[in-house]
């Protein structure tokens, strides 16, 4: 809603928008620094968001949305925590970056490894691409070896061997990889269906001993949310034990979001001793809006990294302070209370869209992954399992879906293949504003056409 209009909608302005949009054309590829932003697969204006607070983000022409994008998951506590914002301006006043050691770094390590104990020892780096990528050249380096697995749908960042089959963004533009990847370089990398043992069975008969590891989201999040089914992710480990490769548990995405230990966390409740990966990745949450990821695992397996052992992996800006300290003060202020807020929020909204589009007589399955979900549109008799069957959903409802919420001042992901994300901020009031949209939107849904 306009705060100063009373208007929502198309009703709303969104010229200031649209000439940011254009003169950003001029200088910047399709105008944007990260495709989705574009608003490719739902068409319309992209709204330039200029602020944010708690729940809520407001754009550039003064229009204020309920927001469930959170910075595609970091803005765990809300917009602009007060806490948060406090420990950023206290470390930006001592220095923006030194290129050397900050006691914060240990800090934040120790916070993470809390969490999850499975990780022993921790590297700081500055994206989610950037941790993965060196994930698996740990993987090789300590096996030895020179193959990865990954799975189809699942998304590890845009470096070169992971584009293919990768969902999220490249779902979105339907590119099944990226020019400028050579055949050498996809061709280190195995793409199987998700949920499929025997497939990975297969794969490690057939090249057992040319597999450095399997990569995996710990719950795939890039194309809408599709957790693994029970006892996958425990098989997928003991078969690559068995065969001497290790396994990287992505969760950059759901990393101390799906629940206080990330997906992790919630698999390990129902496994006696534990779901053992050799690495793990996280981003998002970690960095508490600001650049900054991480890769651990084993104490033994992570000190091969330079300057102990012969994998090399630096960065200028690795551990920067500021970043650092937006990722302690965010992880600090993410206590039981606060996951219960989020918690409660997940259920909630999960249940009324629901709802909503039933009453409103549209075929859907919500997805859900601790307190993340998702919307697949369409009829799905049983939930998918790989993302070939995600793929069957009926996109073109989200459209219709995306822009009456937007028009009715709730901001959701500009895709259909992206999780929800909503934050503890998201209190009654906001709530009840999206619900009161809910409706409207189905109903457009339910009249889409291809």
């Amino acid at each position: 809603m306009n705060p100063t209009t009373g208007t929502t909608g198309t009703e709303a302005a969104t010229a200031r928008s649209a000439a940011l949009q254009e003169r950003a054309a001029r200088v910047i590829p399709g105008g944007v620094n990260s495709p989705v932003r574009a608003f490719g697969s739902v068409g319309g204006t992209p709204r330039f968001l200029v602020s944010g607070t708690g729940p809520y983000v407001t754009d550039a022409d003064g229009n204020e949305y309920v927001d469930l994008v959170a910075a595609w998951g970091p803005a765990l506590l809300g917009h602009a925590h007060p806490p948060v914002i406090d420990a950023v301006q206290r470390a930006a006043a001592a220095g923006l970056g030194f290129g050397a050691s900050a006691p914060g770094e240990a800090e934040l390590a120790e916070e993470i490894i809390a969490r999850v104990p499975a990780v022993e020892r921790l590297r700081l780096v500055s994206t989610g691409t950037e941790a993965t990528m060196t994930a698996i050249r740990l993987a090789r380096g300590a096996t030895g070896r020179p193959l990865l697995i990954k799975f189809a749908g699942h998304y590890h960042g845009h470096s070169d061997g992971l584009l293919a089959e990768a969902g999220s963004g490249l779902a979105t533009l339907s590119l099944p990889g990226s020019a400028g990847v050579t055949p050498e370089t996809a061709g280190q990398t195995l793409v199987l269906p998700y949920n499929d043992i025997a497939a990975l069975e297969a794969v490690f008969a057939e090249h057992g001993d040319r597999i450095a590891g399997v990569i995996a989201e710990a719950a795939a999040c890039n194309m809408g949310v599709l957790p693994p089914e029970p006892g996958f992710t425990a098989a997928m480990i003991e078969l690559a034990h068995r065969h001497g490769a290790l396994v990287i548990l992505d969760e950059v995405l759901t990393g101390f979001r799906a629940s206080a230990s990330g997906y992790w966390g919630i698999e390990s409740a129902g496994v006696p001793g534990g779901v053992q990966p050799d690495l793990f990745t996280f981003g998002k949450v970690v960095g508490g809006g600001l650049p900054l990821a991480a890769v651990g695992g084993r104490a033994e397996l992570m000190e091969q990294l330079a300057p102990l052992g012969p994998v090399y992996q630096a960065g200028t800006l690795s551990g920067n302070p500021v970043a650092v300290a937006a990722g302690l003060a965010t992880l600090r202020g993410a206590d039981s209370a606060a996951y219960g807020r989020l918690s409660a929020a997940s259920d909630r909204l999960s249940a009324s869209v629901g709802a909503a589009l039933t009453e409103a007589g549209v075929a859907h399955r919500v997805q859900r992954a601790g307190t993340l979900f998702s919307v697949l549109f369409g009829d799905f008799a049983e939930a998918p399992r790989t993302y070939a069957e995600v793929q069957r959903q009926e996109a073109f409802r989200y459209r219709a879906f995306f822009h009456a919420m937007l028009d009715g001042g709730v901001n959701l992901p500009p895709s259909a293949f992206e999780a929800w994300f909503v934050t503890a901020a998201h209190d009654d009031a906001a709530l009840s504003r999206i619900e009161a949209v809910l409706p409207a939107a189905a109903a457009a849904a339910a009249a889409a056409r291809p």
